[in-house]
């Protein structure tokens, strides 16, 4: 696993044996961040990452250079090798923060230009993310929310889904406010 672009681009991520979360992979992540590249200014951006396990997603936002970014993770382990490699790398951009996503979105009172969700793809009721962000106005105007998830999954009848994003097993839907 890597850092493919920006400050840090190249840059190898080694998570610990004991870390049992499933990474974007780094083919999907390179055509996932090309996409954005070409819709946002990474630079004014303020991205909440949810279930970010190895914090990946977090990582390449940081080295694109974003205002800030959250990244939510409940599992102990998980939460201290991000805070660990974020402060490895001299990310100052990144807050991590060990919570629940659901309670964390259900208090959250800030509104972000994108939201990134990456929940295990077999944790029952994880779509619930989708309406508690715009339930809870968490996206800021024209923000978007990409909900990772598998091909057994579709969302393009919820009336925010702009686009669905295949990259092989890995699926990117899209959602605009």
């Amino acid at each position: 696993m890597r850092i493919i672009s920006g400050t840090h681009g190249g840059r190898i991520i080694n998570p610990p044996k004991n870390l049992r979360a499933r990474p974007t992979t780094d083919f999907a992540k390179e055509n996932l961040f090309n996409v954005l590249g070409n819709m946002l200014d990474f630079e004014e951006l303020e991205v909440l990452d949810l279930f970010s396990g190895t914090g990946s997603i977090s990582y390449e936002f940081a080295s694109r250079g974003v205002k800030a970014i959250t990244s939510v993770e409940i599992n102990a382990v998980h939460y201290n090798f991000i805070r660990q490699t974020a402060q490895g790398f001299g990310f100052r951009n990144l807050h991590p923060i060990k919570a629940n996503v659901f309670l964390y979105l259900k208090s959250c009172a800030k509104q972000f230009d994108l939201i990134f969700s990456d929940a295990p793809y077999d944790l029952e009721g994880s779509e619930q993310v989708i309406d508690l962000v715009f339930e809870r106005e968490l996206l800021r105007e024209d923000g978007i929310l990409i909900f990772e998830h598998s091909k057994g999954k579709d969302f393009s009848s919820h009336p925010r889904f702009h686009s669905l994003r295949s990259y092989g097993s890995v699926q990117f839907s899209i959602f605009k406010r």
